[in-house]
């Protein structure tokens, strides 16, 4: 049976960036429904997620506000106090430290399937959103006061803005018509748990190789998360070899810094892209997190970059509240828009860069990036600002 009901926000994707915007949003008053085409995995202590992310404290602090960082503390989050960052080829080595930043820690180490977990929960209990789940959408259409969302189900809403946080192959994308720049990297990202002879010491570790960087991001149960950037045909290699193998290569490419690596879980791998929309507004369907911006996972901000698109249009929706005016008017997602694609464009180029730097073997290259991380470990004002920038203060 087909129903109309009028609404302030659709947002499309319950990952943790688009149910971070459904929640919100409902907590400061609009009537939100949130679409998805699966419901989210239960969470569970004892099957750790391979996706996790280096969270920011500001956006640690968007989820406190919601309710939510408190329950994700409780179940499980590795807080991290340093960070080293060094060169394969030699030279420097760039430390950022919470105790010299005055920071309790730098951020915390976060599984994506306990944050979408303790997030779908929390948006459940909330009387102005409802959870469309499994739901998939079929088609938009929009005229200047709203958006009509069809539903695969035969459902159709009426909202007064919509928002695609559907990933990176977004369906709202798509069907609005946003166009997208690609680039392919011919890497993949190789992901895995592993057990170190030394503990982790509270610290995030990344190392640039000729291949592209190989991070080791502790883990609160003690071991590491690793995320290792790899030429195609490399991480296929390394995927396929033997348990023996892998560890012998993996505690090789890090230096041997904690010691040999011990044991590894299950591996996978993702391809990396840079992937940026031109636009993020069409009308009144809007586009944040993966669906708007796709960037190397070498600094680890993807999931931070998402969730500060979301923070900026609560500001924006807020701001419009106080004013009695629409949220959605165009002028207010033209700024909205405005600052968030120059934040997420200059930080996937900035990314690129490093990564290109890093990954060269040209001699050049080689010859000044050791000891461009020693010159800049040297200067304290230089690396807060780099933290600060990261952390989202």
């Amino acid at each position: 049976m087909s129903r109309r009901r009028p609404l302030d926000l659709v947002v499309i994707g319950a990952g943790v960036v688009g149910t971070t915007a459904a929640l919100a949003a409902a907590r400061d008053g609009l009537e939100v429904a949130l679409v998805e085409a699966h419901p989210p995995k239960p969470w569970s202590a004892s099957d750790p997620d391979l996706r996790v992310f280096a969270f920011a404290p500001d956006n640690a602090a968007l989820l406190a506000d919601l309710g939510v960082w408190p329950q994700v503390l409780a179940a499980r989050a590795q807080a991290y106090r340093t960070m080293r960052v060094w060169d394969a080829a030699g030279g420097g080595e760039l430390v950022f430290s919470a105790d010299a930043f005055g920071a309790p820690q730098l951020g915390h180490i976060v599984e994506n399937g306990l944050l979408v977990d303790r997030l779908w929960a929390a948006a459940g209990q909330e009387a102005r959103l409802q959870r469309l789940c499994p739901e998939r959408l079929a088609g938009i259409t929009q005229d200047a006061e709203g958006v009509d969302v069809e539903l695969a189900g035969g459902q159709r809403l009426r909202a007064r803005l919509v928002l695609g946080a559907d990933g990176a192959a977004s369906r709202v994308r798509e069907l609005a018509g946003f166009a997208v720049d690609r680039h392919d990297y011919g890497q993949r990202g190789l992901v895995a748990f592993v057990g170190t002879e030394r503990p982790h010491g509270d610290t995030a570790w990344q190392r640039f190789l000729p291949g592209g960087p190989l991070a080791f991001l502790p883990f609160a149960d003690g071991r590491c998360s690793i995320v290792w950037s790899l030429p195609d045909a490399e991480a296929e290699r390394l995927l396929a070899i033997d348990e023996a193998g892998f560890l012998r290569e993996l505690t090789r490419a890090f230096d041997a810094r904690l010691g040999e690596v011990t044991s590894v879980s299950a591996r996978a791998a993702f391809p990396l892209r840079r992937q940026l929309a031109k636009d993020y507004v069409a009308g009144r369907v809007v586009l944040a997190g993966d669906a708007a911006h796709v960037v190397h996972p070498l600094a680890g901000q993807g999931v931070n970059l998402g969730l500060r698109d979301v923070a900026a249009l609560r500001t924006t929706w807020r701001d419009a509240r106080d004013r009695g005016s629409d949220f959605a008017a165009a002028h207010r997602l033209a700024r909205w828009e405005r600052s968030r694609r120059s934040e997420n464009t200059a930080a996937a180029h900035a990314f690129d860069g490093i990564n290109r730097i890093f990954s060269s073997d040209a001699m050049l290259p080689v010859l000044l990036r050791g000891h461009a991380l020693g010159l800049a470990d040297r200067l304290p004002l230089f690396t807060r600002m780099l933290w600060r920038r990261a952390a989202g203060l």
